[in-house]
C-alpha cells in the first residue's frame, strides 16, 4: 500500500519500521529544542508530518514498549486514530507516568503508526438484543481463573 505523506518542515523524518517484520512505523518528534514533560503531565510532539491514508483505514498511534516501559512515555490518548479524512500534522500527546521528569530529543522515536483497516457500520436501532450466557454482566463478570 502507497500511501502520500507530506514534509511540513525540512527537519521531519518519514516514519520508519524497525525491523522487516515490525507492525508498526517509528514516528519522530520534530521540535527544535528538547521538550521536559514533568511528572504526570503531557505535552503535545509535533512529527513534522502529514499523511493521507486511503479510505477504508486509519493509523493507530501507539506506545513504543521501550520509551512506555523504561521512561514510562505513552500516547496520553493511549492510542490515538488519524482517520483517513485528517490531512494536518500528525501529533502525539505524550503522558508521563513516572515521577520524574523526562526530556523528548529532537528527532527521538516518540510513538508508533500501524495503518489498519476499519468496518464501516450501521447501528440500528432495536427494542430488544438477542440473549447470551454473559448477558449485561460487565467488568469482572466472567471471573478469574
Amino acid at each position: 500500500m502507497n500511501i502520500a505523506l507530506k514534509k511540513l518542515t525540512d527537519t521531519a523524518k518519514m516514519p520508519e519500521r524497525g525491523s522487516a517484520a515490525a507492525a508498526g512505523y517509528d514516528l519522530f518528534a520534530d521540535i527544535t529544542e528538547d521538550q521536559v514533560i514533568e511528572p504526570h503531565d503531557t505535552k503535545m510532539i509535533g512529527t513534522g508530518i502529514a499523511v493521507a491514508i486511503p479510505d477504508g483505514y486509519f493509523g493507530g498511534i501507539y506506545a513504543r514498549s521501550g520509551l512506555s516501559a523504561k521512561e514510562g512515555l505513552r500516547p496520553a490518548n493511549c492510542t490515538g486514530v488519524v482517520d483517513a479524512d485528517y490531512r494536518g500534522e500528525i501529533k502525539v500527546a505524550l503522558h508521563n507516568d513516572s515521577t520524574e521528569a523526562r526530556k523528548i530529543v529532537p528527532g527521538q522515536k516518540i510513538a508508533q503508526m500501524v495503518v489498519m483497516p476499519f468496518l464501516d457500520v450501521v447501528f440500528e436501532e432495536q427494542d430488544t438484543l438477542d440473549q447470551t450466557d454473559r448477558g449485561a454482566g460487565g467488568f469482572g463478570s466472567t471471573g478469574k481463573m
